[in-house]
């Protein structure tokens, strides 16, 4: 087990897995943060999109911004989508590469799994991959894949310096990386980043934006740029949710970045 700030990295994991177990089982609960459709529209899918997409998928997205705004996935591409949810990114994905390319979805959380499994057999979409696992041990081969894709999922993550080197490892020299995430503006309290609950809220696991930044580049990461920052929380059915993060300076970035050609 590791410990992280004086609680266990398990007692995140389980918190986090509790939470979107929510998200999957019940779509049209009010949570604290942006759900389905209109979160979708909110952080920039376009309605075609979205119309392509089975309803079930899309009724339980959580992303926190639009990471297919860096064009990079082409056809014939190898893809992995930490943290795939129910698939409203992994069946985007799909549709991008092709029947020649892979899309390999990866989860924790056995809630939406089983849906995810259920919107993949719905698209008949025999290029996805169904994966359970996390960020911090990627269950695949090293250079395995040519984009990682991620939305909202990394802040989760307890050990980002660890997620991050796997995201490096599985992919080959010239691969690409297109994230949402959220980053915040001030350090957190040791008290708030001690509470397991609030991780799974998506604030108190987030850095700050430029050491969340630098933490890419220094897993040997190049490119690393900002395409967009807006604010997520600004979109939240909570006031409590709107205040903690307009204190803490949270926003959400979309990020594009390259493994170096050698």
């Amino acid at each position: 087990m590791v410990a992280v700030l004086g609680f266990n990295r398990e007692q995140i994991l389980n918190a986090v897995r509790d939470m979107y177990t929510d998200v999957a089982r019940e779509p049209g609960r009010v949570f604290h943060f942006p759900t389905g459709r209109e979160a979708c529209l909110f952080v920039g899918y376009p309605q075609e999109w979205l119309d392509a997409l089975p309803a079930t998928a899309v009724e339980s997205f959580a992303g926190v911004g639009f990471p297919f705004r860096a064009g990079i996935i082409k056809p014939g591409d190898r893809v992995l989508d930490i943290g795939s949810g129910s698939g409203t990114d992994v069946l985007s994905a799909a549709r991008l590469v092709g029947l020649m390319g892979k899309v390999y979805a990866l989860d924790m959380t056995p809630a939406m799994l089983n849906k995810l499994r259920d919107n993949v057999e719905h698209c008949w979409a025999e290029n996805v991959v169904v994966l359970e696992g996390n960020a911090e041990a990627i269950p695949l081969p090293d250079a395995s894949v040519d984009v990682v894709t991620s939305n909202g999922v990394l802040n989760l993550v307890p050990d980002k310096p660890r997620a991050f080197a796997e995201i490096f490892r599985v992919l080959p020299p010239g691969g690409s990386v297109q994230i949402a995430d959220i980053v915040v503006g001030k350090p957190i309290s040791e008290n708030s980043r001690a509470n397991p609950k609030l991780w799974a809220e998506c604030v108190v696991g987030a850095s700050i934006e430029d050491d969340y930044l630098n933490m890419f580049r220094d897993a040997g990461f190049e490119d690393v740029s900002v395409l967009r920052g807006f604010d997520y929380f600004a979109a939240s059915s909570s006031d409590d949710t709107r205040r903690v993060a307009g204190a803490l300076g949270a926003r959400a970035v979309e990020i594009r970045m390259t493994k170096p050609e050698c």
